[in-house]
């Protein structure tokens, strides 16, 4: 590998590569193995388990967004990355309407 290739060059090569993949496959076994282990071992209780959890599942969702779906890393313009987000806004109008909706509806029984 020659240290003067460009951005470019360089997200070209790894993209699709198997380092790529091993490396996303090990984060994310590891994450879900940190996830299953505090829920096992109850260290954390309550609302601090539920919060990390979360957290945990925002972290594995950016690693499999970034090493499997390659979000991001095409060329201009990048429509692929503008769906997703696109993608993301309307299911979170749906979940948070969603909530929303219960919340209220529970509030009134």
């Amino acid at each position: 590998m020659s240290d003067d290739l460009s951005l470019k060059e360089i997200q070209k090569e790894w993209h699709g590569t198997m380092k790529a993949y091993v490396i996303g496959f090990v984060v994310s076994i590891l994450l879900t193995a940190a996830s299953f282990f505090l829920v096992i071992t109850r260290v954390l209780s309550g609302r601090a388990l539920v919060f990390t959890i979360i957290g945990l599942a925002l972290v594995q969702a950016i690693v499999q967004l970034l090493f499997f779906l390659h979000v991001g890393q095409e060329a201009k313009p990048r429509w692929e990355t503008v769906v997703f987000y696109f993608m993301v806004m309307v299911l979170l109008i749906i979940a948070i309407g969603s909530l929303w909706i219960m919340i209220d509806l529970n509030a009134h029984d």
